[in-house]
């Protein structure tokens, strides 16, 4: 199993911070960027191994590999995506099918949670994909929410689900099992054909729609943070310093 790490976006809503850097190689905790914490996650849970997804300012993340290769102890693979800036992130993942079949702990470029997760959904191993949940925090409007069915299944993943009938939260880190590869990926491409300004969560939608064997892994009360704009920002140095 391998790391993936999607860094290909341009974080617009943090203005000039991002106006030349990635979100993910922003500094979280001292010298530790976003970028960082995912390594070391997947570090700490066993791999060796992890893919960055790049698109806007590829070379500004291209130029520290070999040192965060040697901070994390991980051979690291770059996969760019030449459509990072006209498209949305459902085509990201799909630029790194290739990839799912030798089973994925993807995570979001922006997204600073705990190893916990990682752990998590690697207890939780057996669907297709496993997508870690947070039922402990309270939801409104912006949240990537799920309902999942009575056997675990889920159902629906969408920003427009009543948040008094979702299951929780998805947090933007996710398992790929090689058994899901070829479904995962027809589906992803099913739904950037359709319409490229789609997540890549709804190329998960696609998957369960189409039978696919789509899980979740509860998270428990755990401190992350999904880095859209600066008190997002805020937040995640304030968190990112406790582990």
């Amino acid at each position: 199993m391998i790391g993936m790490v999607l860094a290909a976006g341009a974080g617009s809503r943090l203005g000039e911070t991002t106006a030349a850097l990635p979100k993910t190689l922003l500094d979280v905790d001292g010298d530790r960027a976003i970028l960082d914490v995912a390594l070391a996650n997947f570090s700490h849970v066993g791999l060796e191994r992890a893919a960055i997804v790049t698109g806007f300012a590829a070379e500004r993340i291209e130029e520290r590999v070999p040192a965060l290769q040697e901070r994390h102890g991980l051979e690291l693979e770059l996969v760019y995506n030449p459509k990072a800036l006209e498209w949305n992130n459902v085509y990201s993942l799909w630029c790194a099918r290739e990839l799912f079949a030798q089973g994925v702990l993807l995570a979001n470029g922006d997204t600073v949670h705990p190893p916990s997760v990682e752990e998590r959904l690697l207890a939780a191993r057996g669907p297709q994909v496993v997508l870690a949940v947070d039922q402990a925090k309270a939801l409104a409007v912006e949240e990537m929410k799920v309902h999942v069915a009575d056997d675990g299944r889920l159902e629906r993943i969408n920003k427009g689900i009543d948040p008094a009938t979702a299951h929780g939260e998805y947090i933007g880190v996710a398992l790929i099992e090689p058994s899901g590869a070829q479904e995962l990926a027809a589906a992803l491409e099913a739904t950037w054909r359709r319409d490229p300004s789609l997540y890549y969560e709804d190329g998960f939608q696609e998957l369960a729609d189409r039978g696919g064997h789509v899980g979740i892994a509860p998270i428990g009360e755990v401190e992350w943070v999904e880095v859209d704009n600066h008190d997002d920002l805020t937040r995640a140095r304030e968190v990112a310093c406790r582990y």
